[in-house]
């Protein structure tokens, strides 16, 4: 580990806040923002070790939402094939085009059937 009053850890570490109070991350990102190993128990660190924990959020946020668009897309493109399969498989000859009706349904459209060919049901 570095030493803590490494005069090069210091310019870099100022460097960062520097950047940051500027709100130049990603210059901030360039300079080492997420190699740095901030330290908990040092006060001048903490808008460093706070910079890190957001970006790491966000990076985790971002890779979550990526991974649910896959997985949706994932999804949506198996119910499409399913519909394609079913819409392809032919029919069996003498199958209704149609849905099936309900029975009364059924049972009305037969007597309107019976009623039009003269019949009395």
């Amino acid at each position: 580990m570095v030493p803590v009053h490494d005069p090069a850890r210091l310019a870099q570490r100022e460097r960062m806040l520097a950047l940051l109070g500027e709100g130049d991350i990603d210059a901030a990102l360039q300079a080492g923002l997420m190699d740095y190993a901030a330290s908990p128990a040092d006060a001048d660190d903490a808008a460093l070790l706070s910079a890190q924990q957001r970006l790491r959020a966000a990076w985790d946020a971002r890779d979550r939402h990526r991974a649910r668009a896959a997985r949706l897309a994932r999804i949506a493109a198996e119910r499409e094939a399913r519909r394609r399969a079913v819409a392809a498989t032919p029919e069996a000859p003498g199958a209704a085009a149609g849905p099936a009706l309900p029975p009364a349904a059924a049972a009305a459209l037969a007597r309107a059937r019976a009623r039009a060919a003269g019949h009395k049901p």
